[in-house]
C-alpha cells in the first residue's frame, strides 16, 4: 500500500465491519441453495469505460473472508477499462465467492467511479502545474477507499483528516476574531503540544492574502471563491513564498481557467461526493 494510512489493520478493521453489517448471523440465500463444499470461478466483467481502480482492496476482502479462494489479477488499478474486459478471476468455493461478491463490487465500483472522474479533470489541466486535490466531503467510514480511489486517478490526497493538518478556515478566523489571531493561536498550539503539523490559511480576499503574508509561519494559503482575475492577482502577490490552494465551488467547466492562474493546487469536493459508480460485475464462469 503506498499511503500510510491505509494500513494492513485499518484494511482489516473496515472489511470486518462491512462483512459484519452485510452478513449478519448469515448469507441464508447462499447457506440454502448451494453445498457448503462446492467449487467454481468467477469473473469480474467490466460493463463500461473507465479507470479500474479496488483490484487489490478487492483481493484483500476475498482473502480475508476466504483465505483458500485464489484470486488472479487481469486488469491492475489504475488501468484504463472497456466493456467486455475481464479485471479479475476468483476460484475456490463457490459460498464463499458468493458472500464476499457484494461487498467487492460497492467498493470497486464507487472507487473506479472516483478514479475515472479524477483521470478525466487531471487530463484537464495536464498543461499546467496545478494538482488536484481531494477534500473531507466523503462517505462516513468509507474515506479510506475514496481517497486511495482518487490516487489511483492520478490526483494528490490532501490532507486525511482533522488530527493530520490545521485548516484554518472562514469560521476558524472569524470565530478567533481574525486571520492574525487564529494563526498565532495555531502556532502556539503546536508549539504547547508539540505537534509537527503544517497549517494551512483560507482566504478570501486580497486583503485577507496579504495579513497572510504579514503574520506569516504559516505552509499554504487557500483561495477561496475568487474570481480568476483575484486568483491571479493572488498569485502574484504571494510569489512563490507559500504554495497556493483554489478551493471553492470549483465546476469541471471552470477547472481549466482555475489552473491557467497559476495555483499550485486545486480542491475539487466533486471527486468523492458527486460521482457516478462504474459498472462492474461478478459473473459466474459456467
Amino acid at each position: 500500500m503506498k499511503h500510510a494510512y491505509i494500513t494492513q489493520n485499518s484494511l482489516e478493521e473496515f472489511i470486518t465491519a462491512a462483512f459484519r453489517e452485510d452478513i449478519g448471523d448469515g448469507d441464508h440465500s447462499t447457506l440454502a441453495v448451494i453445498p457448503a463444499n462446492a467449487t467454481g470461478k468467477a469473473k469480474l466483467l467490466i460493463k463500461e469505460s473507465g479507470i479500474l481502480a479496488g483490484v487489490e482492496l478487492a483481493r484483500e476482502i476475498f482473502h480475508h473472508y476466504d483465505p483458500n479462494l485464489v484470486v488472479r489479477i487481469k486488469i491492475p488499478d489504475g488501468t484504463p477499462v472497456k466493456p467486455g474486459d475481464v479485471g479479475l478471476v476468483v476460484e475456490g468455493k463457490v459460498a464463499s465467492i458468493l458472500t464476499t461478491e457484494r461487498l467487492v463490487l460497492n467498493c470497486m465500483q464507487r472507487m473506479s467511479g472516483i478514479a475515472t472522474y479524477t483521470h478525466r479533470l487531471t487530463q484537464k489541466i495536464r498543461h499546467t502545474k496545478a494538482r488536484l486535490l481531494d477534500t473531507r466531503k466523503t462517505t462516513p467510514n468509507f474515506r479510506m477507499m475514496e481517497k486511495w480511489a482518487v490516487s489511483i486517478g492520478g490526483g494528490k490526497n490532501h490532507r486525511f483528516a482533522l488530527y493530520d493538518m490545521i485548516m484554518l478556515k472562514d469560521n476558524h478566523i472569524d470565530f478567533a476574531g481574525g486571520i492574525r489571531q487564529a494563526v498565532n493561536a495555531a502556532q502556539e498550539y503546536l508549539k504547547r503540544n508539540q505537534l509537527p503539523l503544517k497549517i494551512e490559511v483560507e482566504t478570501r480576499t486580497l486583503e485577507e492574502v496579504a495579513e497572510v503574508l504579514e503574520v506569516g509561519g504559516i505552509d499554504y494559503i487557500m483561495l477561496d471563491n475568487m474570481s480568476y482575475a483575484e486568483m491571479k492577482e493572488a498569485v502574484a502577490l504571494i510569489g512563490g513564498r507559500y504554495p497556493t490552494e483554489a478551493s471553492g465551488g470549483i465546476t469541471e467547466d471552470t477547472l481549466v481557467s482555475v489552473a491557467e492562474c497559476g495555483v499550485d493546487y486545486i480542491s475539487v469536493g466533486a471527486l468523492t461526493h458527486q460521482v457516478k459508480s462504474l459498472d462492474i460485475s461478478l459473473k459466474a464462469v459456467v
